[in-house]
């Protein structure tokens, strides 16, 4: 399969399309994933990492996608990642903890830290958090998180209210300035914002039963070189 951006008809422009999604909790195979260059799973893919064996079928799943780059990173449900073993069991795509990587041409970073949370990835100060945000580079183009920033698609109801967002990770975002921020975590608040420098997407697509009730957000970016 060829591994180059698309050129855009009639021009030298290079688009790389994207599907993205997040906190399908064992439900993966119901999800209607369309085609993309770039795969990108921001977490949560278990429910209460409740054995190996959702593991290996989520890993199993991956290669029945079209897609010819995928990239994730565990999210709060998702404990067992902790211990390196656990990460051994994704084979099919890349998994991303607190490090990055570059992928049809765009340079990625992915943490799997939600603050606030009774998981095995929420740092429990503002320090820790502050720490494991700090080596994210300036060229990000791709930021994949597994929790909010504060402030944005964050509020643990429709309305917006009681915010579960990150004042360090909106610290880290500002000072980064990524084209795409994909997270999930707060199932209530899918859908997209932007802002002057960032498009932020909440691309978790579980509903109230934790069952996939939403399909995967589709974009795609342009490659360009960041000044």
């Amino acid at each position: 399969m060829n591994s180059q951006p698309r050129l855009r008809n009639g021009t030298n422009t290079a688009m790389v399309s994207l599907v993205l999604m997040s906190d399908t909790h064992g439900h993966h195979r119901e999800a209607e994933v369309p085609y993309g260059d770039l795969l990108v799973h921001a977490g949560d893919f278990t429910f209460f990492n409740g054995s190996t064996v959702a593991i290996r079928d989520f890993n199993d799943w991956l290669p029945e996608l079209p897609h010819r780059s995928k990239v994730l990173i565990p999210g709060n449900h998702d404990s067992g990642f902790v211990d390196l073993a656990y990460r051994e069991l994704i084979t099919a795509a890349t998994l991303l903890v607190n490090e990055g990587t570059v992928m049809e041409g765009l340079t990625i970073w992915g943490s799997p830290v939600t603050p606030n949370d009774w998981g095995a990835f929420g740092p429990e100060t503002a320090e820790e958090r502050e720490c494991l945000f700090s080596p994210i580079p300036e060229d990000t183009d791709i930021l994949i998180t597994h929790g909010p920033p504060r402030g944005i698609l964050d509020g643990a109801s429709r309305e917006k209210k009681n915010s579960q967002g990150c004042d360090q990770l909106l610290a880290a975002v500002r000072r980064v300035k990524p084209r795409l921020h994909v997270f999930g975590h707060i199932h209530q608040q899918y859908g997209m914002v932007g802002s002057a420098d960032t498009l932020f997407v909440n691309a978790a697509l579980a509903g109230p039963d934790y069952t996939v009730a939403r399909r995967p957000i589709e974009l795609e970016l342009q490659l360009v070189r960041k000044q």
